[in-house]
């Protein structure tokens, strides 16, 4: 199987979303899975079934009340984030295994660096030393995902102090550059992309022109192509 990747540098959450619906709505059963890598300007986004408790004190920071699953998280420059336009039926595979599938590839992906992490069962994401480093938000779609994950690079964490991150009062969020690993997000998507492809049995990924894309927004190709065996 074929990924296509498209590296859409830093966007607006609303436009991205509003994006991923639309070329959910327009696949068929021969579509190509994307994998979007992403970069969102200040934003709390509150999943559909999540509690406005959560949000600790309301700032100047915009709130999105989103259709992905989970509670309240936070996204801003810095963060690297990967949405997984996946065809499920195809991979054969539920929502419980793309959990997990995600979670095995950002662990994955920091083992390359040297650091040790691990999931939760009871609180879906990745964790270092107790701390979380990525978030996972999902919907399904006729058996199709889009939303993913987000994992922190080298970014202003202070926001995640305005709310209880994913619902859990008092849980401390790290990121690369805490850990002492300087790096950029498109470098570490490198690694993230090929741990994602292990994952889910994908061969070739690649970087295409053509997109769902709305009016206007251009993408800019993410200057890799890989190769799994």
């Amino acid at each position: 199987m074929n990924l296509c990747l498209k590296q859409l540098g830093q966007r607006d959450y609303l436009d991205i979303w509003a994006a991923m619906r639309e070329c959910t709505e327009a696949r068929s059963p021969e579509s190509v899975d994307e994998l979007w890598l992403v970069e969102h300007p200040p934003v709390f986004t509150l999943g559909r079934n999540g509690d406005p408790v959560h949000i600790l004190n309301p700032s100047n920071i915009p709130l999105v009340e989103s259709d992905r699953g989970g509670q309240v998280t936070y996204h801003g420059p810095g963060q690297l984030v990967a949405y997984t336009l996946f065809d499920l039926n195809r991979l054969g595979i539920g929502i419980r295994s793309l959990v997990s599938g995600l979670e095995n590839a950002v662990i994955n992906t920091l083992a390359q660096y040297g650091i040790k992490a691990e999931a939760r069962r009871d609180a879906p994401g990745v964790y270092v030393d107790g701390k979380k480093i990525a978030s996972l938000g999902l919907r399904i779609r006729k058996g199709c995902s889009y939303h993913g994950l987000s994992l922190n690079v080298d970014m202003d964490l202070s926001p995640f102090s305005s709310i209880n991150p994913c619902g859990y009062p008092g849980l401390e969020v790290t990121q690369l550059l805490d850990l002492g690993v300087p790096v950029r997000t498109f470098e570490v998507a490198v690694p993230l992309v090929g741990a994602v492809m292990r994952e889910f049995g994908y061969a070739t990924a690649f970087s295409t022109s053509k997109s769902y894309l709305i009016a206007g927004m251009k993408e800019q190709d993410i200057q890799l192509t890989l190769n799994v065996s």
